[in-house]
């Protein structure tokens, strides 16, 4: 089973495109008003920045932005799986309440 398409269209550096993704069309429109906000900073950036230029400028930003993200969270020390897992374990050891105050036996 494919999952739903959508057609949308998106403007990026004065070009107009036609996309069709997976992703309502606001979320594409949302993603490609972002990417087209750093070109933008990175075409008036300078008189010599061309289109091309520009635009893998702005993708190797967004990528850093990306792969800042990711670290940030790694370095949290945070593992979802992790955390999923301990929670899991106290869970079968500890019993749930059957209502009451909540306190454990001889609290």
């Amino acid at each position: 089973m494919t999952a739903q398409r959508h057609s949308v269209k998106i403007t990026l550096g004065g070009i107009e495109l036609s996309l069709s993704s997976e992703h309502p069309p606001e979320y594409t429109r949302q993603v490609a008003a972002y990417f087209d906000q750093v070109l933008a900073r990175f075409r008036t950036a300078g008189p010599t920045v061309d289109a091309h230029r520009a635009a893998l400028l702005a993708g190797l930003a967004i990528t850093d932005e990306l792969f800042q993200a990711r670290s940030k969270e790694k370095g949290s020390g945070v593992d979802p799986a992790r955390l999923r897992a301990m929670r899991d374990r106290l869970a079968r050891l500890v019993p749930a309440s059957r209502g009451g105050s909540g306190k454990a036996k001889g609290a």
